[in-house]
């Protein structure tokens, strides 16, 4: 059995709140590996993430696994939040860059992930098990392709344990990516990240902003359903559960699945697994 891991956002908001909550009990059905807590766009959720961790841990007993970014963020800052995720009993964590917090002016004590992956390497070396990002079909700010390998390249030398790829619907781009990496000496587990459709205006607005290809013909399928809800749902429930068996068949060593805080998408795909 290929082993999985889900990925949810803080809730910021009652609604939100109640969402992720009544997602929770299908999602721990599937018996995942552990559970990712994004750091939040934009920076914004630093104070809500340890909070959400650490309900995940208590009331739900999953292996909650925070993303730590050092966008405008001090080591002090950084140490203080890797105490208190070590007090919590974590031993994962995703390192990222992450985007500038909004209404800040600097980057911060780092610039780069793999400067953070060092940081906790040298702080808490040996209690963590570190994620980190990467990119099969580029990072959007990156140079080239050459670059963006060098840079995951940079992280896995700091001390990366293992990745977590970016979503894509093309799984050429995964095993090629897969391939170069190894070719350059990077031997640590690369897991795909994975995004089940469910609504495609909102799929297009992601897509857009992190670089990721929505290859023409499910473009063209999903726009075709226009509003038809169940359509693409199933359309696109279809499609990824696709895209995670060729992963799969490949030797993709798990998967991990961007829920949105959400169960019936995610579910739907696994269903078909």
């Amino acid at each position: 059995m290929t082993p999985i891991s889900l990925e949810f956002f803080p809730p910021k908001t009652d609604e939100q709140r109640a969402t992720l909550e009544a997602a929770l009990p299908k999602l721990k059905a599937l018996k995942p590996d552990y559970v990712s807590v994004t750091f939040g766009a934009g920076g914004s959720t630093l104070a809500y993430t340890p909070q959400i961790v650490r309900h995940l841990r208590a009331t739900h007993a999953l292996d909650a696994a925070p993303h730590v970014s050092c966008m405008g963020g001090t080591r002090a800052e950084i140490r203080q939040l890797l105490d208190e995720y070590k007090a919590m009993g974590c031993k994962r964590i995703v390192a990222l860059r992450g985007d500038m917090p909004s209404g800040m002016a600097g980057y911060g004590d780092f610039r780069y992930a793999s400067e953070l992956v060092e940081f906790i390497r040298r702080e808490c070396d040996g209690f963590f098990h570190i994620e980190v990002a990467c990119y099969p079909e580029m990072h959007p700010q990156a140079g080239d392709a050459h670059m963006d390998l060098k840079n995951f390249a940079a992280k896995v030398a700091a001390g990366a344990n293992g990745a977590i790829t970016q979503y894509f619907y093309n799984p050429d781009a995964y095993f090629r990516f897969v391939d170069e990496a190894r070719k350059h000496g990077i031997q640590i587990p690369i897991v795909p990240g994975v995004m089940p459709i469910s609504q495609y205006a909102q799929l297009r607005r992601f897509s857009d902003l992190c670089g990721a290809e929505i290859p023409r013909w499910i473009a063209k399928r999903l726009e075709a359903f226009r509003d038809d809800i169940d359509a693409i749902r199933e359309f696109g429930a279809d499609v990824v559960a696709d895209l995670c068996r060729k992963l799969i068949a490949g030797g993709a060593p798990g998967i991990h699945f961007y829920t949105l805080n959400r169960a019936r998408a995610t579910l739907a795909v696994c269903e078909r697994l």
